[in-house]
């Protein structure tokens, strides 16, 4: 029996997934604009954001069908961060592994103008 889906749970997920992309990002690239953001506090985002993509992972279509409309609704970064990162193509992707120049320009080359 599939565990059953909450629509409100999957939007925290996918909202809460594309915020802390975009705090992480920005971290990355402007260091200097937080010194209390190290190296722990950094992996701590990380494991909050990877364990968001999971809980819309788990939910499988439904997680990727709120990832999708929240980025309908918010075409930004972090929202198609997150439509990317539920793809089947995405499978075993983790947030750390990731080339994040290729996932930038591809953000920003896709993102509407």
């Amino acid at each position: 029996m599939a565990a059953p889906v909450l629509p409100e749970m999957l939007r925290q997920h996918a909202e809460q997934a594309a915020f802390l992309w975009t705090v992480y990002d920005h971290a990355l690239l402007n260091p200097d604009d937080n010194p209390d953001m190290d190296e722990e506090r950094i992996a701590r985002l990380v494991e909050r954001l990877e364990a968001h993509l999971d809980g819309l992972r788990v939910a499988g279509a439904a997680g990727l069908g709120m990832a999708e409309a929240r980025y309908l609704e918010y075409p930004e970064a972090g929202e198609l961060f997150v439509v990317r990162m539920l793809q089947p193509s995405a499978a075993g992707l983790t947030v750390a592994g990731l080339d994040l120049d290729k996932v930038r320009a591809f953000l920003l080359g896709s993102l509407p103008a």
